[in-house]
């Protein structure tokens, strides 16, 4: 069966760190835990089974709104090649794991196809996220496309948790 992907969301980051920290920051939940989440949010639960077939496991809350209810998430690791590559397919999930529908978006894919790409360079790591919805529907498709200028703001956000943990990770060593 062939599977329909769609244009990429991509997204390049430079890292003053080693490509194997980086790679351990994306695939170990003792990392993960610690900054995989956008400003303002906290992750509440992180499970990782890093291998093909395993999955990472997550919640998410404002760091405000401890009462708020949890976003959850989760990731199903395709391929893992230590320390250049991870492919996942990623999904909104419920607190069991199983897929759910985008919280604030009912018309966002079901699943989507993340592939990144860690290659060294002289200062460090060179990130290269690709994103694309998978096995969508065209209207999945286009509310996919149009986030991407939204999807830039928050990964940013993000990277700029991961290139701060990076850092003290580093300091301490």
């Amino acid at each position: 069966m062939t599977e329909k992907v769609s244009a990429p969301f991509i997204l390049e980051r430079r890292f003053s760190a080693p490509r194997e920290l980086v790679y351990a920051a994306l695939t170990e939940a003792e990392h993960l835990s610690k900054w995989m989440s956008p400003p303002g949010m906290e992750m509440s639960h992180c499970t990782v089974d890093a291998r093909v077939g395993g999955e990472f496991h997550y919640a998410m809350k404002p760091q405000n709104a401890p009462d708020a209810p949890a976003m959850w998430g989760k990731w199903t690791f395709r391929e893992l090649t230590p320390p250049e590559r991870i492919v996942v397919i990623v999904q909104f999930s419920d607190a069991d794991g199983g897929v759910t529908r985008h919280p604030m978006s009912g018309q966002w894919p079901l699943y989507t196809l993340s592939t990144t790409t860690l290659s060294e360079i002289d200062s460090g790591t060179l990130m290269r996220l690709e994103w694309r919805a998978l096995d969508a529907s065209e209207a999945e498709e286009a509310i996919f496309d149009a986030a991407h200028a939204s999807m830039s703001q928050g990964w940013g956000g993000t990277m700029d948790a991961l290139d701060t943990y990076l850092r003290q990770q580093q300091a301490e060593r």
